[in-house]
């Protein structure tokens, strides 16, 4: 079960992605500084100017001046380059890292999980969700603070100037900042839902792209085109309601700011004429001002990027605080090494809360052993199937594997003896050769081509130029059915697993190339537990026991030449198959 949803704090964040990384962020702090109080040097110059150099025609000091300012623009670029190569990169290499995280963190949940959600919704937590992080510890959260010193450094210049018109600046800027805190916890809400959105978009977009045979056989592009829009028209309006907020901040810095400065135009020409204050004063006043004014803006901007950013670790934290599939606290139990016999032990599981797809399943299958389990659609034996491979957990009863509950086994080690063949035959984009050692990559050449003949897959590669070097494409799109069910049982058979879950394995296969398989699963088969799903039933009659599912129970169970002669349900599905 998730755990609660709850914001990422700014405690949470130092802690995790801040603190790790002090001594780098540290130095960009350092530089910042070093930078802005460069900064500080042009108004501090622009005073001694107008007061001393040109009214005492100084020129020995004009060009003090002068080299003192090239210094402080020089130090200015240095550390903004600094900076750039130090977090930039950094926040870049974090990104990458947490994106990592994410997804072998996914790859742990449980199949339902997955069953719950679209592919491409999941693509876009793992690769843009994190992004915002680099607001974090790149050059945005120094900046914020650079520019958080700049204006309390350029704060206290300004009193020395002048008390009354700092004052006078003090009071809109309070107002600006009381208006920007609350825009803040406006937007947050907004940029979470943002990452919703553009998930279910990108989920949606993902499916079209890959069901484009599918939209163009049904000539349902009108329609997948309108579904398309309304996501892209919800995510527009709320990138319009984050962009209102945002220019809600920087309209009301625009005018508050200004009239502050108007105001200092009235307050420091009325002090100059009265003699209270000097040109030069005047000058370095207002160019201060506007360093202390134009970190505040400048925050506006980052604070909505970094409010972003929460948001981003907001739906990160949901994925990374999900129970994963391999519960350690749970699964305690080694399995060194596995002989094979699974018992079902009045076995229940419902997906959905009170309706439940199997019930009271109870039955052996010894080591070495074929079960073959058949009925009618929706019946429950996939389900049956996806127990015996670890895929979901019963509700109630138990599995034991050589007597241990395999809801406490670890699951590597048993899924490390464990070969599937779904109805589905999923390849990977790539070659044949790849798909077929996905799952023994560092296999010989002898043991490969050995799953190659034993799969038949050769009689269709030596028609191909580049042999099992061929591109299949986009989950073996450029394959016949038949031809990808051959790959996927040659990768199962590479695999040498002590169990096997046959799951309509020779649904896709004409009758030459079935007859090809079912010598080669034969093979596979023996001195394995296996698990066989067939609507078939030729394909099944030496199986050691079979059990008819209906309904999610067992209405029989035997071999074929016992149910048969029962003239039952079985008997009722042979002859109709026969027949046809």
């Amino acid at each position: 079960m998730d755990k609660p949803k709850q914001k990422v704090t700014l405690a949470q964040a130092f802690k995790e992605f801040i603190w790790p990384r002090r001594k780098i962020v540290f130095f960009g702090l350092l530089l910042i500084v070093v930078s802005r109080l460069a900064s500080l040097v042009l108004p501090g110059a622009s005073k001694y100017l107008m007061d001393d150099v040109i009214v005492k025609k100084d020129v020995h000091m004009l060009w003090i001046l002068l080299a003192v300012v090239a210094g402080s623009i020089v130090v200015q670029s240095v550390t903004s380059y600094l900076l750039t190569k130090l977090l930039s990169v950094e926040a870049q290499h974090l990104i990458s890292q947490l994106r990592i995280k994410v997804q072998k963190k996914i790859l742990s949940l449980p199949i339902s999980y997955f069953d719950n959600n679209k592919s491409g919704a999941l693509v876009s937590r793992i690769m843009t969700d994190v992004e915002g992080v680099r607001n974090l510890v790149g050059t945005g959260l120094v900046q914020l603070i650079g520019g958080f010193l700049t204006a309390i450094i350029s704060l206290v210049l300004l009193i020395r100037i002048s008390p009354m018109m700092t004052f006078y600046v003090l009071v809109p800027v309070a107002i600006f900042a009381v208006v920007a805190l609350k825009a803040f916890t406006y937007i947050r809400p907004i940029f979470r839902m943002r990452g919703v959105i553009n998930a279910d978009v990108t989920g949606r977009l993902t499916e079209s792209i890959n069901g484009v045979r599918v939209i163009k056989g049904f000539n349902a592009e009108i329609q997948e085109n309108k579904t398309f829009e309304k996501g892209v028209e919800q995510l527009f309006l709320n990138v319009k309601k984050s962009l209102t907020s945002t220019a809600i901040i920087t309209s009301s810095a625009t005018l508050l700011l200004g009239l502050a400065s108007a105001g200092i135009m009235g307050i420091g020409g009325y002090m100059i004429i009265q003699g209270q204050l000097t040109f030069g004063e005047f000058l370095a006043f207002t160019l201060y001002l506007g360093f202390m004014i134009a970190p505040i803006v400048q925050m506006s901007n980052i604070g909505s990027q970094l409010t972003e950013a929460f948001a981003g670790l907001d739906r990160t934290e949901e994925i990374m605080n999900m129970d994963p599939e391999d519960d350690k606290a749970v699964r305690i139990i080694p399995l060194p090494t596995l002989k094979g016999d699974i018992r079902f032990q009045d076995v229940s599981f419902a997906y959905e809360e009170g309706k439940e797809v199997v019930r009271g399943i109870s039955f052996d299958a010894p080591a070495g052993s074929v079960t073959a389990l058949v009925g009618s659609s929706g019946s429950g034996k996939t389900t049956i199937a996806s127990l015996a491979a670890t895929f979901i957990t019963p509700d109630s009863g138990k599995i034991t594997i050589d007597g241990t509950d395999l809801s406490k086994v670890i699951l590597s080690d048993y899924r490390q003896h464990l070969g599937v063949v779904l109805q589905d035959d999923f390849l990977f984009e790539g070659t044949i050769r790849e798909n077929i050692l996905f799952a023994r990559p560092d296999a010989g050449e002898e043991k490969l081509t050995h799953a190659v003949k034993s799969a038949y897959v050769y009689e269709f590669t030596d028609r191909f130029e580049k042999g099992l070097d061929t591109v299949i494409g986009e989950r073996g799109v450029k394959l016949s059915g038949g031809q990808r069910q051959r790959i996927a049982i040659a990768r199962a058979i590479l695999a040498d697993p002590k169990v096997i879950i046959l799951d309509e394995a020779t649904s896709s296969l004409d009758t030459e190339s079935e007859s090809l398989i079912q010598q080669s699963l034969n093979e596979l088969m023996r001195g394995r537990t296996t698990f066989v799903i067939a609507h078939r039933l030729s394909t099944i009659r030496k199986a050691d026991q079979i059990l008819v599912i209906e309904s999610g129970e067992i209405r029989e169970r035997g071999n074929h030449d016992e149910l048969i002669a029962k003239q039952g349900r079985y008997y009722e599905l042979f002859t109709y198959q026969a027949r046809i």
